[in-house]
């Protein structure tokens, strides 16, 4: 039976009349024969509490007002305790009760009828109810479907976060480099994703990614093109072989048209040689002495759009104390409520005015300068940052 039809409300009369229960399913037989309506009867308001807990599906209760006992403002006044706003109750009188009738609609009555009952008036006012009780069961439902949805997002973004690297520093006895990663999601979870790992002693290796979309099948993207890269990587193939084995991956697994940006490079501890793809990704800041510079491209395209793509690879040298500054586009491409883009120029001013500093620092502060800039409007993209140091 499906959950919002109205043959799962039950109608309950309140009535002390003995001859209205026959009545009533008389005059309503067809629509009880249906499973249109499906009445159930109580004699006074105790009794009709007490049908509550016997039959926990009630929806409508038409209730007399002078009934023996416990009267029907009375039960009104109980059932508005209950706090239950499924629970319509429709006030049956006199004529004349005006005072009466208008005590009950303050006390939260959904409607009235008067006495002798016109029975197609009260058909159409049981009607006009069970719908307001239907659309509530709706609202209810959908709002019960947002918050299973919000709870689920929420568990996904804790996932997601869970598979970055987090601790920091990430391996405390090396003091011949430093690393330190951010990432900050547009939505509950996000498509952009950094990772390290030693490859062997004096071998580093890490990436940074950017998935196409956004939400939930950016987020599975994500961690699958994380998972394979660091997987394959941690083979130490040349960074090349590793992006086109990763993107024939990629290709064979991708829908929707996803695909992935990235930058992967191997850093020899030892000289400061980076071997790195530039899979169609934004190319790093290497911040020294002498200034900032950006890493060359390598002309590769982004993975998971064209099978058997052969991935060239290039190499850098980093000097004691340079830093390598890697982002995805979140970072130049963040907007203020004036619609104006934070841009390239921005953040090479920035990074050039903050090169000396940590590189945890160095994070934290363009998170801050990004936050600002924005001013509170709306996240544009996911916020992602990568800091590489060769110790002095």
């Amino acid at each position: 039976m499906n959950e919002l039809s109205t043959s799962s409300v039950k109608i309950m009369v309140v009535d002390d009349e003995t001859d209205l229960e026959p009545l009533i399913r008389q005059k309503f037989r067809r629509q009880i024969h249906e499973g249109k309506y499906d009445f159930v009867f109580a004699f006074n308001g105790l009794e009709a509490l007490s049908r509550l807990i016997e039959f926990p599906t009630i929806g409508i209760i038409l209730s007399d007002i002078n009934m023996p006992e416990m009267d029907g403002l009375t039960l009104l006044s109980e059932l508005k305790a209950l706090k239950n706003p499924g629970l319509k109750t429709v006030i049956v009188s006199a004529y004349g009760d005006m005072e009466n009738i208008r005590t009950a609609m303050n006390r939260g009555a959904f409607d009235f009828l008067t006495k002798p009952i016109n029975f197609l008036d009260l058909e159409i006012t049981i009607d006009k109810t069970m719908d307001e009780i239907m659309q509530l069961r709706r609202s209810m439902k959908e709002h019960d479907q947002l918050i299973s949805i919000r709870q689920d997002l929420q568990t996904a973004r804790e996932i997601q976060l869970a598979i970055l690297p987090k601790v920091f520093p990430p391996f405390p006895n090396r003091t011949d480099f430093d690393i330190f990663g951010s990432m900050i999601a547009a939505k509950e979870v996000g498509g952009d994703f950094y990772d390290f790992f030693m490859i062997d002693n004096k071998r580093l290796g890490f990436v940074i990614g950017d998935v196409s979309g956004k939400g939930v099948p950016a987020a599975i993207f994500m961690a699958v093109s994380r998972t394979l890269i660091r997987a394959t990587g941690l083979k130490g193939i040349p960074t090349g072989e590793c992006m086109s084995y990763v993107n024939n991956l990629l290709c064979s697994e991708s829908v929707s048209c996803m695909f992935v940006t990235v930058f992967y490079g191997i850093l020899n501890t030892e000289t400061g040689e980076v071997e790195y793809v530039n899979a169609g990704h934004n190319p790093p800041y290497i911040l020294s002495a002498s200034g900032l510079r950006k890493v060359e491209m390598t002309g590769s395209v982004v993975l998971g759009c064209f099978e058997n793509m052969e991935y060239k690879s290039k190499r850098v040298t980093l000097a004691p104390g340079d830093k390598l500054f890697l982002f995805t586009d979140g970072v130049t491409e963040a907007f203020d409520k004036d619609d104006q883009i934070y841009g390239e120029a921005r953040l090479e001013e920035y990074l050039q005015k903050n090169s000396h500093k940590p590189i945890k620092e160095i994070t934290d502060s363009t998170n801050l300068e990004l936050a600002n800039f924005m001013a509170g409007a709306e996240m544009s993209d996911d916020i992602t940052m990568l800091i590489l140091q060769i110790s002095k």
